[in-house]
């Protein structure tokens, strides 16, 4: 029996002279959507947010190119309909702390606030879908068109997971599917199985970097040299105190490793039309200047950027990078 993505990729290619709606955010994820919508016969109508989208998105091919503010859900609508949209794609980040903190509603988005119980990304996502389904404008998987680019299950890169690394992963994905329930977050970041960072509105690397300057944090100051009345101690105490002094220098030294990996997973019962996990050469960047080790997400539920850079960049950063399959 075909997946879901097999049959909506078959459902493009049967309408390929339709037009297709874009509402485009931040990042690449949109201008890969365009491209393979484009290949595939579509007219693609971009509806490209103010505050988050390239101005690149001019230069590439699309049929028109429509620019307005979060916010002005009215103003989507009509541009769709005076184009002949009926069906449409999101993708592309608008950053969280954008949704709660620049948007300004128009009438339409303001009753649709209104109306939610809790203001998260998925209800807020989820009821906009709702609104565009009663305008007669559908919302499809986001990565309909880009199936190549999902994760594939098992070790992406040269080098596997270590055991502690792998011990950080069986962590991580337990505490991840445990914060994405409540739609918190998609990413934690692990050091020997204790929970260094969790996402919440930042961003998956802002997470990364705020969690390597936590472990810097932990490292002993440079020059500060040993309590001469701390070795009668030591000498008393044995070994557990003994492994807190670096066998190199007379500093303290941390008991967590400043090795760290990266969990990134879809929430149960992800809906693909939104919010879908993504990752790229810019979060092995992240990855490397945050003393991060490892990287797990999601098989078939993340999707990986210049996936084939992505990897050289990882390989040369000694970075592993898996697809674990969700059990």
């Amino acid at each position: 029996m075909a997946s879901d993505g097999v049959v909506y990729t078959y459902l493009f290619r049967m309408a390929s002279t339709q037009k297709l709606g874009l509402i485009a955010g931040n990042g690449k994820f949109p201008f890969l959507v365009l491209e393979a919508a484009r290949a595939q016969g579509y007219e693609v109508v971009v509806a490209a947010i103010r505050e988050e989208t390239s101005p690149e998105i001019e230069s590439r091919g699309a049929a028109s190119v429509h620019w307005l503010s979060l916010g002005e859900l009215s103003k989507l609508i009509d541009t769709f309909k005076a184009a002949g949209v009926t069906r449409a794609v999101m993708a592309g980040q608008v950053k969280h702390k954008q949704i709660f903190s620049a948007i300004r509603p128009d009438w339409r988005l303001a009753k649709l606030l209104l109306s939610l119980g809790t203001r998260n990304t998925d209800s807020l996502l989820g009821a906009i879908a709702r609104v565009l389904a009663d305008e007669g404008i559908v919302l499809e998987n986001s990565t309909a068109l880009l199936e190549p680019l999902l994760a594939k299950a098992g070790v992406l890169t040269k080098r596997a997971p270590s055991e502690q690394e792998r011990k950080n992963i069986e962590y991580g994905r337990a505490a991840g599917r445990r914060l994405a329930e409540y739609d918190i977050g998609q990413t934690v970041v692990i050091a020997e199985a204790a929970c260094v960072a969790v996402e919440a509105m930042e961003g998956t690397d802002a997470t990364i970097e705020r969690a390597g300057e936590i472990m810097k944090s932990l490292a002993p100051a440079e020059g500060v040299m040993e309590d001469p009345t701390h070795r009668k101690g030591r000498d008393e105490w044995g070994t557990l105190d003994s492994q807190l002094l670096d066998s190199q220098s007379p500093t303290r030294a941390t008991l967590l490793s400043r090795a760290l990996t990266v969990v990134k997973i879809a929430k149960p019962g992800q809906d693909m039309r939104f919010d879908v996990p993504v990752v790229g050469v810019k979060t092995i960047e992240t990855m490397a200047r945050a003393g991060a080790s490892c990287l797990a997400v999601d098989a078939g539920r993340c999707l990986l950027l210049d996936g084939e850079t992505m990897m050289r960049a990882a390989d040369e950063a000694g970075i592993a990078v898996v697809g674990e399959v969700r059990g």
